[in-house]
């Protein structure tokens, strides 16, 4: 029974960290095939105008196309690649400080009122007296502060493919890179809108030219999993 009952403790444990499915396993590879960038590769696009070539254009040796060599090997097209240089270093400081004060008072006094009050204050006890009326007094404040302080520095590269070339032509990128190392899985992604003149003869783009600019880095696997919360704080 007490074998019995550990077991069983172990067996939860390991359900609330990750699906039993994927226990003792290396976290699989997003299949290329469902991609949006395997679609644009094996889909090519019509050309936007029809060109007629002489026969004697294939024999220059200084051909302008995009694979000869003099030619512009920036990707330009649905289907090419070119390489995405990310080289975030950012960081931000904002403070704050409110204060508010506020004070008041008020008096009122009734000394003469047609020989009234004095009538009146022979006939309060403990010599108390009108003419001192009513007296109020009232203070408040507020002060607040706050702070924030944040830092981020993020370098990679990656690849990414053209999946689509609109008619005034910037182009939509997207790329994806995954690593596995020790049953765990990281994943970069980058997705945006670039123009024709913004890549380097390198083929290469930095990020801050792309619009849109979509990029994820993260991970999934086992120590992923023990980082999350149980699926009971998530609310599911």
């Amino acid at each position: 029974m007490p074998r019995l009952f550990l077991l069983l403790c172990c067996v939860g444990g390991l359900a609330a960290c990750q699906p039993l499915g994927e226990v003792g396993r290396a976290p699989a590879f997003s299949p290329p095939e469902t991609s949006v960038e395997h679609a644009a590769l094996y889909r090519m696009p019509l050309p936007d105008t029809t060109e007629i070539l002489r026969s004697t254009d294939q024999a220059s040796l200084w051909s302008a196309g995009q694979r000869s060599l003099l030619g512009d090997r920036r990707a330009s097209r649905q289907g090419d690649i070119m390489t995405v240089v990310i080289e975030i270093n950012d960081s931000a400081e904002m403070s704050n400080n409110t204060s508010n004060g506020r004070s008041g008072s008020n008096s009122m006094a009734v000394p003469q009122f047609f020989g009234v009050p004095q009538v009146i204050d022979r006939n309060l006890p403990g010599g108390l007296q009108l003419g001192a009326g009513i007296e109020t007094n009232s203070a408040s404040s507020f002060s607040g502060s706050g702070t924030v302080r944040r830092n981020e520095k993020l370098t990679l590269r990656v690849a990414s493919t053209v999946v689509e070339r609109l008619p005034n032509g910037v182009m939509k990128i997207e790329g994806r890179q995954e690593v596995r190392v020790n049953h765990e899985l990281r994943e970069l992604l980058v997705t945006g809108f670039v123009r024709a003149e913004d890549i380097s003869r390198q083929n290469e783009i930095t990020y801050d030219k792309i619009a849109g600019a979509r990029i994820s880095y993260g991970g999934r696997g086992v120590i992923s999993n023990v980082q999350q919360p149980s699926a009971s704080l998530r609310g599911i």
